[in-house]
């Protein structure tokens, strides 16, 4: 264990002392910061079976799992599959807020937890690549979500967290409110793989690690920036995604 994590460990009898935790969605006394009130934990949707075996989507009750839906049919991803550990709702909202912006990072642990029951059987060796942020945005938020996740998947799954795989080239605005092509267009370039990592990248089976999956605009530009630096496989984790946009 590293220092760093040696005296988390030691001093989080007196952090909860001095901040008793309180569950992330109704601010309820809980016995440790990492997790949610019982109650709250009911607000959570996990992903239903059925489901799209490319993308996860949910697919009517009365089909077989395994099967490919229309969309992907239409037009397959870039991606090797998607284990989202919840659908996206006002409580993975809520959670993905406290953690992001009200810097509750002791939340990671189990945010990787709830990727790790979706994942699939991973074969081989498998690294676990973050989505990156550019670093001005690093700086101004003091860490990457994803990061922290990717190291927690870790301790829990058959994978090796190569925090720095990939590596954001220039700062991009927000993609909220922009369409699938704009938001591509706005993303074309400004995602690689490190250079110092391509050798470790090239024949590798990659975790692509992300809180939210949106649109799918940012995970298929690194998905994409992957597979040429020659990944044999990305599957994409995250601890929520959106299903009304198209994946």
């Amino acid at each position: 264990m590293k220092l760093g994590a040696r005296i988390a460990e030691a001093t989080a009898p007196v952090v909860d002392l001095v901040y008793p935790p309180r569950c992330p969605l109704c601010g309820d006394g809980i016995a440790d910061q990492r997790g949610l009130c019982v109650p709250c934990w009911g607000g959570l949707v996990i992903p239903a079976e059925p489901s799209c075996k490319a993308c996860q989507r949910p697919l009517p009750s009365d089909l077989e799992d395994g099967l490919t839906c229309a969309a992907c049919l239409q037009s397959p991803p870039r991606h090797d599959g998607i284990a989202a550990g919840t659908i996206y709702n006002d409580a993975a909202r809520q959670i993905v807020l406290s953690y992001k912006h009200g810097r509750r990072i002791a939340l990671a642990p189990m945010l990787a937890r709830l990727i790790a029951a979706r994942l699939p059987q991973l074969d081989g060796e498998w690294l676990a690549v973050p989505v990156p942020l550019h670093r001005w945005r690093l700086w101004k938020r003091g860490f990457n979500q994803s990061a922290l996740i990717a190291r927690e998947l870790a301790k829990i799954a058959p994978v090796t967290p190569l925090l720095d795989g990939l590596q954001r080239t220039r700062q991009t605005p927000s993609l909220g409110g922009l369409g699938r092509t704009q938001r591509r267009k706005t993303l074309a370039g400004a995602i690689r793989v490190t250079p110092r990592r391509r050798d470790a990248v090239k024949g590798a089976q990659v975790l692509l690690v992300d809180d939210v999956m949106t649109s799918g605009a940012t995970s298929d530009a690194c998905v994409k920036a992957l597979k040429k630096a020659g990944a044999a496989k990305v599957v994409i984790g995250c601890f929520s995604r959106v299903l009304d946009e198209a994946l």
